[in-house]
């Protein structure tokens, strides 16, 4: 048997909790998800017609018997566009709240555990980056940059770190005082040993429950940009991009933007709503 084996108080699932089963929001919300996660990878193949084909006699039109959304202004089809928007909706997110949770939690393990200049240093760096305007430098950055929807990615990665931070090193100086710390410095483990193997496991519900709104903080940060002009390229089938290329058909077409715009509030709310019963079933 390992010298570290049964210190860590894993999280354990209230069987009463268990019992009570999934309830028909998060049901929903899970299929909600699944969908989009259909379109972000099947997108192409499962589409009514070219997403970027363009129908100049068309123009924008309301929805039809042939285009179930209507068109743009340009005569494309807003279905079609909604469904391949999908992967950019997806994609940006998802390694937005990689990078976080990775660097963040690296961060916020040893900064909680070691505490003394490594913890000052780090949350001197973390005040910092709170007490600056988030939205404001993402969209100067970006505007000075350029580099679009990457160069929006980094910079996003980088302002969600801070507050990511702290909270994971509060989490962990709430486990530092206890027995199981107690006892493996006692056994001599050797401090990765410590924050690795005992420390993550008892933070991580908290953890995922923030890297879960960092997908959805980052969704809309990301449609945000987009709608500014600043994220993907025009004419790409993106969200954020068909509220700003589609706000002048409101009244001809009101799907083009009632569409993405219900897309990116039932994706974002739908995976806040699955991350906060995650926790509550999983976390002790």
């Amino acid at each position: 048997m390992s010298a570290d084996a049964g210190l860590t108080p894993l999280p354990v699932v209230d069987p009463a909790r268990a019992r009570r089963g999934v309830p028909p929001l998060i049901l929903l919300s899970f299929l909600v998800i699944a969908v989009v996660l259909v379109c972000a990878v099947l997108g192409e193949h499962i589409v009514p017609s070219a997403p970027g084909l363009q129908r100049l006699e068309v123009g924008d039109t309301p929805p039809s018997a042939a285009f179930w959304a209507g068109t743009d202004q340009v005569g494309r089809d807003v279905l079609a566009r909604v469904i391949v928007g999908a992967r950019t909706a997806l994609i940006g997110p998802v390694l937005i709240a990689a990078g976080a949770f990775a660097i963040a939690t690296l961060l916020g393990l040893f900064a909680g555990y070691l505490g003394g200049r490594v913890d000052a240093a780090v949350m001197r760096w973390a005040d910092v980056m709170i007490a600056l305007p988030g939205p404001l430098v993402a969209i100067v950055v970006v505007g000075v940059v350029g580099g679009g929807y990457w160069t929006a990615v980094a910079v996003l990665i980088v302002l969600f770190l801070a507050p990511d931070t702290r909270i994971v090193r509060s989490a962990v100086l709430e486990q530092r005082p206890r027995p199981y710390i107690d006892a493996a410095r006692t056994l001599g483990l050797s401090r990765s040993r410590i924050i690795f193997r005992h420390i993550f496991p008892n933070v991580f519900p908290i953890v995922f429950a923030y890297v879960v709104l960092d997908f959805s903080f980052a969704l809309v940060s990301l449609a945000g940009l987009s709608f500014l002009g600043l994220g993907v390229e025009p004419g790409t089938a993106d969200w954020g991009r068909m509220l700003y290329e589609n706000r002048n058909i409101l009244f001809s077409n009101p799907m083009a933007v009632l569409l993405p715009a219900a897309m990116i509030i039932l994706t974002a709310g739908s995976i806040n709503l699955v991350g906060d019963w995650l926790y509550e079933r999983y976390s002790s």
